[in-house]
């Protein structure tokens, strides 16, 4: 009996560790991607289309396929449905790549989590969603990971700033939402970020706050340093920065009656010392910095469901891209932080360092190319420029043929005999 209630805990146990996956979406299966994903119609023309592809360069044709943003500056609004679901007591782990082969300049990567009843074919970026995590690049200055999730109807931004990749190759993203009000945001199955949901976001009010009642006395002095009583000016200080200009005259056609009474011009005066101050000695009644005191904020209220969404419905991409060609792949919804890195580790393993092999060799072959593009271009240009010189060279020989038949016929005129 001892051994089968043990086998029979084995068990329980073994399907409780394994592990819900809600959706994922490898886009291995050809077109029928378009069965799962509905493109809304809420942008109209200025609504960019998804379309298949394992891009430029990839560790494998098929595998690697992903859906490609496919126009310059259009939106992007696709979602796909699956079975809702909440992740109440458990982990909630959202996780896809991104591959920006576009050398992306500005536009969006990220992915959201949308309640079952989103419209899919109005979605637009007005539309209420739950999570809204990756990358968004725009110049220089904005590099980062969005991270924003959706409490009592308000959007709420990350604290923190997370630094996205900004490279051409595929690049793993991973949030992991906990039931302690915890978060994780991996990127290449690396810790980028994490703490406390509480801290980072403003979810609640502040647990304290300054004391309304209270108020700084008034004989308190917070003046650190202060003028020395015995310290005075020095003579010569009195002396303005600006005297009139000893050496100015009156014009003579200066009419008083009409341009005013003349007054000379300022120049810098050379005994002026500036500005004198007093030296500053240690306040002997300094007590510190007042310190606002505190109270419990009477409209703080603890929540400890932070992390939770009871109906969750939807995954989609909500972009505007000024420069199409980014590559999503890999989506994964799932329960499980430790399946999903394994699920991410697999295809980073096999993809990213062939992604590179390829790209490296394209590049060498595109070099080689525009090396024997520019040495032809420059075979063309010297055997032109050749061509001209010998060109300038029968002119001038001609030219002095000329003058020597004419100098000739010159030389055998009448007029020049007549002369010799």
């Amino acid at each position: 009996m001892g051994a089968y209630l043990l086998l029979l805990a084995l068990v329980a146990g073994a399907l409780a560790a394994e592990p819900t996956v809600f959706f994922k979406d490898q886009f291995d299966d050809g077109s029928s991607w378009e069965d799962r994903w509905v493109a809304s119609t809420a942008k109209g023309s200025e609504a960019g289309k998804l379309k298949l592809t394992a891009g430029k360069f990839y560790g494998d044709a098929d595998k690697d396929q992903g859906l490609q943003t496919s126009t310059d500056a259009r939106f992007y609004h696709y979602t796909a449905k699956f079975d809702e679901f909440s992740n109440e007591g458990k982990s909630l782990v959202l996780q896809f790549s991104v591959k920006h082969e576009q050398s992306i300049d500005c536009g969006g990567g990220y992915i959201k989590l949308f309640p079952s009843g989103v419209d899919q074919k109005k979605m637009n970026g007005d539309s209420e969603y739950y999570v809204m995590f990756g990358p968004d690049i725009c110049g220089p200055a904005t590099k980062k990971v969005h991270v924003i999730f959706n409490y009592k109807g308000k959007n709420l931004l990350i604290k923190k700033e997370i630094r996205c990749k900004d490279d051409e190759f595929t690049h793993l993203y991973t949030l992991i939402l906990n039931p302690d009000n915890t978060y994780e945001v991996l990127i290449d199955n690396e810790r980028a970020e994490g703490g406390s949901l509480e801290e980072d976001w403003d979810f609640l009010p502040a647990k304290k706050i300054n004391d309304p009642a209270a108020k700084k006395p008034e004989d308190w002095d917070d003046r650190k340093k202060i003028d020395d009583p015995e310290d005075s000016k020095p003579e010569g200080y009195d002396k303005p920065e600006h005297i009139p200009d000893p050496d100015a005259e009156k014009p003579e056609d200066w009419d008083d009656e009409v341009d005013g009474e003349w007054e000379p011009p300022m120049i810098d005066n050379p005994d002026f010392k500036g500005e004198w101050k007093p030296r500053q000695i240690d306040n002997p009644a300094y007590k510190g910095e007042w310190v606002h005191p505190q109270i419990d904020n009477p409209d703080y209220s603890a929540d400890d469901n932070l992390y939770l969404y009871k109906d969750i419905g939807a995954v989609g991409f909500d972009l505007w891209q000024v420069k199409a060609g980014t590559i999503f792949d890999n989506i994964l919804v799932t329960d499980d932080a430790k399946h999903a890195k394994e699920f991410g580790k697999g295809h980073l393993d096999e993809t990213v360092a062939a992604e590179k092999k390829m790209k490296d060799a394209q590049d060498e072959k595109e070099k080689k190319e525009r090396e024997a593009e520019e040495a032809k271009k420059k075979a063309e240009e010297d055997t032109k420029e050749g061509e001209e010189e010998e060109e300038e060279e029968a002119d001038e020989e001609t030219a002095d043929a000329e003058a020597d038949e004419d100098a000739e016929e010159d030389s055998d005129s009448p007029a020049a005999k007549e002369e010799l």
